[in-house]
Parts: C-alpha cells; sequence; structure tokens
C-alpha cells in the first residue's frame, strides 16, 4: 500500500484535531506516515498511532521556533525524499498553506488548497473543494508530480484506527534560506476558554446588527451555552466591536464547524467565503430579505436582541 505523508500540527507535543482529521483522510488513499517537527515531536506518538500513523517521522531542531516556515519545508521535503509518498497532506491554516505551496514549489508538483474532502482515484487522490460560496463542488486531481493537499478543519471525523506508530529519526539538512527570517518575540493570546475558532465543532458569530462592542456579550453567551466559538464579520471588526482575530470571511478565518449561527450578518459575499462550507447554517436576521438568508438551513426572521437571549435560556434550560 502506498505511505502517505501527513503534516502534524501540535504544540509541544499535544497534536491539534486537524491533524488526526488528516489521518482519517490519509487512509482512504493509502498507510499514513506522519512527520512531527520541533519540541515535543516525540510525544506525538502516541495520539498519531491512536488514529492510524503507521510511522511517525519526528525531528527536533531550535530552527523550528526561532525562525518561519522555511525549516519545516525543509524537513517536509526530506520526508518527501526518504518515503516517495502517493501524496503530501497538510492543515489548511494560513501557516498550513503557506508550507504546502512551498514545498509543492521545490518538488515540482501541483497543489489543491481548502479541500474539503478526500477519496482515492485510479490516477492519484481525488479532492473535493467547495466553491463560489458552496453553489457548486468541484472534484479535482494533481496531474504533475506527488500531490500537495491542505484540507479545511472539521473536513473528516476523527476516526480511531491503531497502528504501530513506529518512531523513526528523519534526517533533515536545512537550506540557507531556512534562517531568512527570525522571530523576534511571542505574545502569548489571552485564553478565552472558548474553542479555537478554526477548529470549533459549533461558531456563533455577530455581525453589524449586533450594534455596538457592548452588545456582543449576546454573542458571547449563547456560544457559552453550547460550547462554540465566537466569530465576528468584517463590518463588526471594522467597527472595532470585537477582535480582527475572530473574523470569519474572505479577510479573516475560514471556518467549516458542524453548527454554524450567523447573527445580524446580512450575508456578503465576502463573509459567505468564509463559512460556506459549514455543515449546517442557521441566521437571526430582521431583514427577510438579507442574502445570508439564501445559503441557510434555517433562518428566523426576527430581531436579534429577541431572539438571541431567549435561544441562549432554552439552551441552558434543556442542558440544566
Amino acid at each position: 500500500m502506498a505511505e502517505v505523508l501527513v503534516y502534524v500540527d501540535h504544540v509541544d507535543g499535544a497534536v491539534r484535531k486537524p491533524t488526526l482529521e488528516l489521518l482519517t483522510l490519509a487512509r482512504r488513499i493509502g498507510e499514513p506516515v506522519a512527520v512531527a517537527l520541533g519540541a515535543g515531536a516525540e510525544s506525538t506518538a502516541a495520539a498519531l498511532a491512536e488514529h492510524g500513523a503507521a510511522r511517525v517521522l519526528t525531528h527536533d531542531a531550535s530552527e523550528y521556533a526561532d525562525y518561519l516556515v522555511v525549516p519545516k519545508v525543509d524537513a517536509l521535503q526530506a520526508a518527501v525524499a526518504a518515503v516517495s509518498p502517493a501524496a503530501v497532506l497538510v492543515p489548511s491554516s494560513a501557516e498550513g498553506k503557506e508550507i504546502a505551496a512551498r514545498l509543492a514549489l521545490r518538488i515540482g508538483s501541483g497543489i489543491i488548497t481548502d479541500a474539503v474532502d478526500l477519496e482515492a482515484g485510479d490516477e492519484g487522490p481525488v479532492a473535493t473543494q467547495s466553491v463560489f460560496a458552496a453553489s457548486f463542488s468541484t472534484k479535482s486531481r494533481v496531474s504533475k508530480g506527488i500531490p500537495v493537499i491542505t484540507v479545511k478543519p472539521n473536513s473528516a471525523a476523527v476516526e480511531a484506527a491503531p497502528a504501530a506508530g513506529a518512531v523513526e529519526a528523519l534526517a533533515v539538512a536545512f537550506s540557507a534560506l531556512a534562517t531568512g527570517t527570525k522571530v523576534t518575540g511571542r505574545t502569548p493570546r489571552e485564553s478565552t476558554g472558548r474553542p479555537e475558532l478554526t477548529e470549533a465543532a459549533i461558531v456563533v458569530s455577530g455581525g453589524r446588527g449586533v450594534n455596538g462592542a457592548e452588545n456582543f456579550g449576546l454573542i458571547e453567551a449563547l456560544a457559552d451555552s453550547l460550547g462554540a466559538a465566537v466569530g465576528a464579520s468584517r463590518a463588526a471588526v471594522d467597527a472595532g466591536w470585537y477582535p480582527h482575530t475572530n473574523q470569519v470571511g474572505q479577510t479573516g478565518k475560514s471556518v467549516s464547524p458542524q453548527l454554524y449561527i450567523a447573527n445580524g450578518i446580512s450575508g456578503a459575499i465576502q463573509h459567505r467565503a468564509g463559512m460556506q462550507t459549514s455543515k449546517t447554517i442557521v441566521a437571526v436576521n430582521k431583514d427577510a430579505e438579507a442574502p445570508i438568508f439564501d445559503l441557510v438551513d434555517y433562518g428566523v426572521v426576527g430581531d436579534l436582541f429577541d431572539v438571541v437571549p431567549q435561544l441562549t435560556e432554552e439552551i441552558k434550560t434543556r442542558k440544566g
């Protein structure tokens, strides 16, 4: 069976959920071989083996923390040379897409970004993408070289599939470009206790209709009742009502949760581009003609200041 490289996104050995989803997809097209880099790389082995990794290639060096993405590209290139995989799968984060693009260029291969599904094909892996505000789904494959594919979080279920997970050292020789851009400082993000926006199973967002930073407490309360992440439209972010790190849309973050609740968001194409692949979409808006209603599975025409508190209380009642 052909091997499939899976780039491991982890924090000091704690494997993040999108990587476990990639292992599920990798098993459809071959035998997963994980590539874990940096501090705590070897500590990822148990979780990766539990979810199907036959082998775990590891390498730790200060370059991964001290410099930007090039050292990781060097390592993945070394892994490709060592394994000759059927494909390389990378989480579709901002960093992941940069790593994937640089790797594809180096190894002379095609790249597919923001896939939402993956299946085996006669001539290589076939990726599904959702395009044009979810109006169309496309299926495509790379026709040259080893396919490099980035996959959106929440595109596949995390499935346990115990495998050997044999840890092997990866030999990496860093290129001259590896130390070209140095990280000079880091500021830890203040924890809210909520899930990370791009990985959350449920996202509750607020837009222009929230009408002020002081009213985002309604959105946060609903999110907390559901154990959800909080998002915001560009209009709300530009107005200074919520941080840019929470923006969902074409110029913000792309999310693909099981449930997306849009409150006071009109549904402009720029916002839809960031949440169109959500599995179930619910909108609350007092304008019955708002474009968001063309996209939703369920719509509530009403004032969010009446609807959202009632919804929050009903959820709390049912959970309590």
